[in-house]
Order: structure tokens, then sequence, then C-alpha cells
């Protein structure tokens, strides 16, 4: 494709000659035959300093905000906001997929996973064709179309996997987006058909500087205008905010969902067991049964939010309350994955203090024995909230188990430490084991009838993360292992 139609219609001075563009990216040692180089700059590096290197790995262009002080034989493209450049132009450049599909975005602290996986279930069983983006990977119709990555995949990946999806015959595209999505601009060409807002707790304090940048951040996507309908969790303050707002501002399409405050949709009676969760769905006073395999409190909220947002699409409100029912567990997401001598061990993405909470108290309410917590924090990542997650733990479980999760290039033994402050502040009912199969294995060996097990921080993933490297590990399979039992 020329760059001269990539470019057309944008704030955009190209300084040299038209030339033909066979790829797009942002990485300087890529190597490629007539690439657009996108000059993106870091918080420590400058995308223009790697100009020389892009021409040498076959750049035919650039895009920057400025002209380049060195001096170069690309084709200069400057624009107001590189980051912005990057995902339109990325768009461009694949035939702006976005615009032949109904794309649902999910943002939030916690639940955007298992809201998306939900949201596509029910417009699948509706008859839909449908896509899903997120923390697990590129998925439509059980293929994977694109191995997990990011939540929001960079531009340049994430527009190819759009128009896959749309050459494929999908329908819809349910995708999470990030708080650093939205910061870094990934979206910006797409026109949502719905957004969806879950909750804003506190995470990523290590990129954003404090709670209140974090949730504008997440509140910015919203007050944008740029979504058909907006699907919006009012039991959260930062929630209710951006319903206010949207509503001050006359936006049309804004329904909202909840349990304690009121709402369009909303669940009442909810009961919750080790196995299952029943509540009573009130869709705009329609009133439906709900039993579903989907554990905790935490994923009626998630149900509600699917289910407003299926049957903003057309789908029946029986159709959807009836999906629920038969929806599967999502994987790593309060996953029962094993009984053992009578006791239950789950399986949980929490990783942040609201999402270990919430986890650790649906347990407290079905758990007749002894509750034990096994968990550890991510390294470099945000080291506020350590400590606080120790805390939690140390308030609601009987016993915790500090091991590692992925220090990545952080010494493991500080992380735990970190965490250790926190939990000294509830309880002393605790041990350190830093290898976590060890530490899995130390947990099972300690449970007796009635007693539950909560391994919490990596959920699906299949890797631990140790200086750079990514060893194959699996909390599910590890415990399968050792228990010898499958559910």
């Amino acid at each position: 494709m020329l760059l001269s139609r990539i470019i057309y219609g944008e704030k955009a001075d190209m300084k040299g000659k038209d030339v033909e563009i066979r790829s797009v990216y942002s990485y300087s040692k890529k190597r490629v035959d007539n690439g657009l180089f996108f000059c993106l700059d870091g918080r420590r590096l400058n995308g223009e300093d790697f100009i020389e290197e892009a021409e040498k790995f076959g750049a035919a262009a650039a895009v920057c905000e400025r002209m380049p002080e060195r001096k170069t034989g690309l084709t200069i493209v400057i624009v107001p906001d590189v980051r912005s450049a990057y995902a339109v132009f990325c768009s461009r450049f694949y035939s702006e997929p976005e615009k032949r599909l109904k794309i649902i975005g999910v943002v939030g602290t916690n639940g955007k996973t298992s809201t998306t996986r939900i949201t596509e279930y029910i417009l699948s069983e509706a008859g839909y064709k449908v896509g899903v983006i997120g923390t697990e990977g590129s998925f439509m119709a059980g293929e994977e179309y694109a191995p997990r990555s990011l939540t929001t995949p960079d531009p340049e990946e994430l527009y190819p996997i759009l128009k896959r999806f749309a050459d494929d015959g999908a329908t819809h595209v349910v995708m999470e987006v990030s708080a650093h999505a939205i910061e870094l601009k990934k979206t910006e060409p797409i026109f949502f058909e719905t957004l969806i807002f879950t909750n804003c707790t506190e995470d990523h304090l290590d990129y954003f500087s404090d709670l209140e940048s974090y949730k504008n951040v997440k509140k910015s996507i919203f007050l944008k205008k740029k979504s058909k309908y907006y699907v919006i969790g009012t039991d959260d303050d930062c929630g209710l905010e951006i319903a206010l707002e949207l509503l001050k501002k006359g936006a049309d399409g804004v329904k909202t969902y909840g349990i304690f405050r009121p709402s369009d949709v909303f669940a009442a009676i909810v009961t919750e067991s080790v196995d299952k969760t029943s509540f009573v769905l009130n869709y705009f006073d329609e009133l439906f049964n709900v039993k579903t395999r989907l554990l905790g409190t935490f994923n009626v909220y998630n149900c509600l939010a699917a289910v407003t947002c299926a049957c903003l699409e057309g789908v029946k409100p029986e159709v959807a309350a009836d999906a629920l029912r038969t929806v599967p567990p999502v994987k790593g997401r309060m996953q029962l994955v094993s009984s053992y001598r009578g006791a239950q061990i789950f399986v949980d993405y929490a990783h942040t203090p609201d999402g270990l909470e919430k986890s650790l108290l649906y347990l407290r309410k079905v758990t007749k024995g002894s509750l034990f917590a096994l968990f550890g924090c991510g390294g470099n990542r945000d080291v506020f909230k350590r400590p606080l997650m120790g805390k939690t733990a140390g308030d609601i479980a009987d016993f915790v188990i500090l091991t590692s999760d992925n220090p990545r290039f952080e010494d493991q033994m500080k992380i735990i430490s970190d965490v250790e402050a926190g939990l000294k502040e509830s309880t002393l009912d605790y041990v350190v084991i830093k290898d976590r199969k060890a530490a899995i294995s130390y947990a099972i060996s300690q449970l007796e009838k009635g007693d539950s097990l909560l391994i919490a921080g990596k959920g699906a993933e299949d890797y631990q993360e140790v200086m750079g490297v990514k060893h194959d590990f699996c909390d599910e399979l590890v415990v399968r292992e050792i228990t010898g039992e499958n559910i």
C-alpha cells in the first residue's frame, strides 16, 4: 500500500517521496521489507534515536512528531501524536477492519476476562459469530487466532487480528481494553458498539502515578463518547461517576447494572455454594431464576454486564438467562481444579488487593473447615499493592503460604518480604516457601476434609517468568500432578 494512502486525511506532513509500504511496526531491530517504522517515545527512550537502525533493517519510512536531527534516507511523516498515528495507520494498513465488526470493549481492573468470555458465550448461543481478544489470547469458535501477549495487543498486532476475524465472518468481537491501552491510544480508530465498565480498584500504580490518575484514564474512554452503548457497573464508585457524567452530557444508550445500588439490570437473592451460584436476574423488570457454575458474587456482576450487553445486541433476555445456566467456568478464574481428601482446591487469577479479598471472602462463606491462601506478587510491577495483599490474606484466611509469582527481574525474596510486611499486621499464621511448586505441595499436604485452598495470582498462565525466561508452569497442572485427581 502506498504511504500516501495510509496517511490520507490525517494531520500528517510527508517529507520525501511516496513509497510502497509492506509492513507497519515499532521495533527497530525487526527485519522488514519496505516497512513503516513508528518512532514511539517511551519513559526512558526516544524512538527517533532508532531511525538509523530501522533503516538498516529495511524501513522505507518513519513516523515522527518532528524532523529527526540525524540525516536519514527514509521518507519522514510528521504527525502531532505518534501514539495516535500508530493505531490509525495500522488500522488503515489493514483496511480498517474495525468498521466491519461490532466491537465490544470491556474496561476495568478486575473481571475483564470473565466478562468477555461470558459475553462471547451468550452471543454465540444466540447465533452470532464472535471473536475474543484478551489476557488469554485471541480466539474464535475455539480456534486460537493469536497467542497470549498483552491484555490489549499493540496496534501492529491488534488490527491484523481484527482483519482476520472480519475476513472469517465474525459479526462481533469482545475485547479487553486495559488502562495501558487507553493511555497509549491503541484503540484510537475504534468506535465501539458497546463499552462495558466493571470496576476500578488499586493496580498498576508502578505505571500510573496514583489511583486517581489510574481511575481518570479508565474514565476517559467512556467520556469521549466513542461508543453506541455504555454498560456501567454502578455499585463501583468510579462506575457511578462515569454513568452520572455520561447522563449529564446527554449520552444515549447508557445502561447500568448492579446488586446494591438502583440500576437498570440487577441481581437479587444471591446464594453462593462451593460449586454453583444462584440468583434472581431482573432485566428491566423481567425476572429469571439463574443457577450458574460461575462461582462467587463477583461473577454475578460479570453475568449482569454480559447479559445487558448481549440484550442490547438483540438477544432475548430469556436466551441470555438460559446461556448463564450452561456457560462453562472460565479457566483460571475461581476454577475448582481438584477435590482432595474432602477439601476443595481453587485456582484464581486474583492479583490485586480487591480481587484477592473478593475471592477469599467467597471461599470464607462456603468453606466448612479451614481456609488456606497461597499467593505471591509479580516482580517489576506495582510495589504498593504488595503489603495490602498480604494484610488482606491475613485478615481473611486461616493460614497463608507466601511464595513466588512471576518475579521477572526482581529478587524473589525481596518481593515476598514486601508482602510479608502487610501480612504480619494481621496474622502470624503463615509460612514462606519461595519455590511455587513446593509451596503448592506443602499447602495440599495440610488440607483436611472441609478445607479450601485458594491458589491465587497466576490463574490460567502456563509459565513462570524468572530473569526474562519463561519456564513452563501451570498451577492447575501442578495441583493435578500432586493430587492425582481431576474435576
